[in-house]
């Protein structure tokens, strides 16, 4: 009889098993499934920014308001398993400062110091007047993001450096002539710096943060303009 019981439960083991199999299985499809990963890397940040000049001689008048504009692709490393990664990226750099009461010279000439940008009274009424720079430019970043899984909605924050080449450089001058308007723009590189450096750092929440930078280079090279050096601070929206 012992036997009999004994090769009984023997056989009763695989439909055990399959219960067992069966429970687990439905258990499994009641859990809540696994979040979907968003792994935004911020490859698209694009920069709307106020602008102007930090540092200038006293003689250097500007208006208060000023505007730069950033747009980068980068691509982000993430560093092994920690919340923390490096971008490198190319964009491009576009800055607008107006000047107040006053004009830039930069005409070599008897009656100017030749190879030097000089700010002189706007004798000539101009209603507006502003001096534009544009750079091709190089962000590289320190990033911190508080989720890896959903870089999209959690805190983030960066520092970095941004190396910038002169693409171009303008003066643009807005006067009416006979009740014209009347645009006079100037073209000039000789005297800006080919170079820009500058350090950077963001911080905010999902696709939008505060950023700010501010210039370690000059805006004129060296003895071809006074000693300025510029900063900004605005929103930046990023993604993908």
């Amino acid at each position: 009889m012992q036997k009999v019981l004994a090769l009984l439960a023997f056989l009763m083991i695989p439909f055990a098993a399959i219960k067992a199999q069966d429970a687990t299985d439905k258990m499994n499809t009641n859990a809540t499934p696994p979040p979907i990963v968003k792994s935004s890397r911020d490859f698209v940040m694009v920069n709307f920014l106020y602008y102007n000049w930090l540092t200038k001689p006293d003689s250097v008048k500007v208006k208060a308001f000023g505007f730069s504009f950033h747009a980068s692709l980068c691509y982000d490393f993430p560093i092994k398993k920690t919340k923390l990664s490096f971008a490198a990226g190319l964009g491009i750099n576009a800055s607008e400062v107006y000047l107040n009461q006053q004009v830039m010279r930069n005409t070599d000439s008897a009656s100017y110091v030749a190879g030097s940008v000089r700010f002189m009274p706007n004798d000539s009424g101009y209603k507006r007047y502003k001096f534009v720079t544009t750079y091709i430019m190089a962000p590289f970043e320190l990033r911190y993001f508080g989720n890896t899984n959903n870089r999209n909605n959690c805190f983030k924050a960066a520092i970095g450096l941004e190396i910038g080449t002169l693409l171009g450089g303008h003066t643009k001058a807005a006067t009416t002539v006979d009740g014209t308007k009347v645009n006079y723009k100037i073209d000039t590189k000789r005297y800006i710096t080919p170079w820009n450096f500058a350090a950077t750092a963001r911080v905010g929440y999902g696709n939008f943060t505060l950023y700010g930078s501010y210039n370690l280079t000059n805006v004129f090279k060296d003895k071809a303009g006074p000693p300025i050096t510029p900063f900004s601070a605005g929103l930046c929206i990023s993604g993908l």
